[in-house]
């Protein structure tokens, strides 16, 4: 007795098709499983034939031979449960043999009950390009596998509803495919509450509307780590391919919460500074998306920047340049996508209060170095913007009034964003910070001022040469928001001025 069951497996963020082949044989009593199943898949014999069992269905007393194909590739995770459990029963001729265009996916509990499973989005996406027409999954994953468009999602709470869908006795009814909202209202905090700090929300503005990375330095308690949860808000809602990426990294990091499609907001991502360079990067014995990763078409937020580790700092240097990061683990290598934007906050010395007029600083001359040393020359090029955050005065804090509202900072810089995306239509990329070296003298024209201004700063500063990238990306960034084509020496100026580290930290 044989049957085949058509079911899904992924790999980093891309699904592949699965057949699980059941072949029930005389004999002993014995069930084997190949195809390279990992301890997870290996465990789900047991779990199935205790549903099979509580569901008062046959058991075979035979031999009982499941295989995964493709055999030459790892099979991880226990969504395979649901695809055993009706291979078993179709073989014994006790259900209907599926049809090749259903696939099957979930976890089983002992008593017949489907849990959700990790990465349902993706394996969706890849049934629909493999020809599945009609997809069951557990009921808290349905809205999450209805995203793929040509596909008929049936969300099932029991096995049982499953195997009376397909005896023909009780149709499950399909999951409705809920819309993405293009518009994407940010729900979160405003920069309305926020008073004083000028400077840094032009900053905040001007690294939104580019999508570059920024580092703010200043004495605790200045409003950093506020600014940074507020900057989300400001950037321009996800678009569908966006929302269709970010969610398909959360789906696989199993981090979608249930009856959830599309993600809605960009993510704001912020470890605490005794995370792993391995979290940050992404791992595990099989591969699983990172911190850099889960940040992707958002923010990355790393307060008391020079807390974390040199492992962990120094691992972004990559990922930064090149918006992908590959992960090599025993089971196998996944490369994610990670083009995020970096804002990282520090004091300006271990104390808090060098420079401050707060109160005096307790750190000697050479404390305050090696508490800055600890950022590396390399990562602090890849920063953009470095702006000062200033202690706030009681005038500012005591206003009835609060700053302008998020709503009216995004629409500037959805503007701001529109006019890149057209300015680099067909090109790959979409904002002033992925601008390419290479395209930079085509795109950041100088005017002879602008220049002759820059030609200074850059002898007596000695800027690196991705220094030297990142300030006519930031100075095109500036221009656009001022409605000029060629970066004048204002812009430039205005550019040189985030660069303040440069003359704190060397290289």
């Amino acid at each position: 007795m044989y049957a085949h069951v058509v079911s899904l497996g992924v790999t980093g963020l891309d699904g592949y098709p699965v057949t699980v082949e059941t072949h029930i044989s005389g004999g002993l009593p014995k069930f084997a499983m190949v195809g390279l199943p990992d301890s997870a898949v290996k465990e789900s014999s047991e779990r199935v034939r205790s549903a099979i069992k509580n569901l008062n269905c046959p058991w075979p007393a035979s031999h009982v031979t499941v295989n995964l194909a493709p055999a030459d590739v790892r099979k991880t995770g226990s969504l395979y449960d649901l695809p055993v459990f009706i291979g078993i029963l179709a073989a014994q001729q006790y259900i209907p043999q599926p049809e090749p265009h259903q696939a099957f996916l979930g976890e089983l509990g002992l008593d017949g009950t489907l849990r959700p499973i990790a990465g349902a989005l993706p394996m969706a996406l890849a049934a629909q390009k493999a020809g599945v027409t009609e997809l069951f999954v557990p009921a808290e994953n349905a809205a999450e596998a209805a995203v793929a468009e040509q596909l008929t999602v049936y969300p099932a709470r029991s096995a049982a509803d499953v195997i009376r869908h397909l005896a023909g006795q009780a149709k499950l009814s399909p999951a409705n495919r809920t819309g993405y909202d293009a518009a994407g209202q940010w729900l979160g905090p405003d920069f309305a509450d926020v008073r004083g700090q000028a400077e840094a929300r032009r900053a905040l503005e001007v690294a939104a509307a580019g999508g570059h990375n920024l580092l703010m330095v200043g004495p605790p308690g200045t409003g950093k780590s506020m600014l940074a949860k507020r900057l989300p808000g400001i950037l321009p809602p996800l678009s569908y391919e966006e929302a269709l990426e970010t969610t398909a990294i959360y789906s696989v990091a199993g981090l979608v919460q249930a009856g959830t499609g599309l993600l809605q907001q960009r993510p704001f991502r912020s470890p605490h500074h005794s995370v792993s360079a391995a979290a940050i990067a992404g791992g595990g014995t099989v591969p699983r998306p990172g911190e850099v990763s889960l940040a992707h078409n958002g923010v990355l937020f790393l307060d008391e920047l020079p807390e974390f580790s040199r492992e962990a700092l120094e691992v972004l240097r990559q990922p930064i340049e090149d918006g992908c990061i590959s992960v090599s683990r025993v089971h196998g290598t996944a490369t994610y996508p990670c083009r995020f934007m970096l804002v990282a906050a520090m004091n300006p010395c271990k104390c808090g209060y060098y420079g401050s007029g707060v109160r005096e600083c307790s750190c000697t001359p050479s404390a305050i170095e090696r508490y800055r040393q600890r950022i590396s020359g390399p990562l602090l090029d890849r920063i953009d913007l470095h702006v000062e955050a200033r202690p706030v005065e009681y005038d500012a804090l005591a206003a009835k009034t609060g700053g302008e509202p998020s709503a009216d900072i995004r629409t500037r810089v959805a503007a701001v964003r529109a006019m890149q995306a057209q300015r680099y239509q067909g090109l790959g990329f979409t904002c002033n910070a992925q601008l390419p070296s290479g395209m930079l003298r085509r795109y950041c024209p100088l005017a002879p001022a602008a220049e002759k201004l820059l030609r200074g700063a850059f002898e007596r500063m000695g800027y690196s040469a991705r220094a030297y990238d990142r300030i006519l990306r930031v100075a095109r960034t500036i221009a656009d928001m001022n409605g000029v084509e060629q970066i004048g020496a204002a812009e430039l100026m205005e550019a040189l001025q985030y660069r303040r580290m440069d003359r704190a930290v060397g290289k």
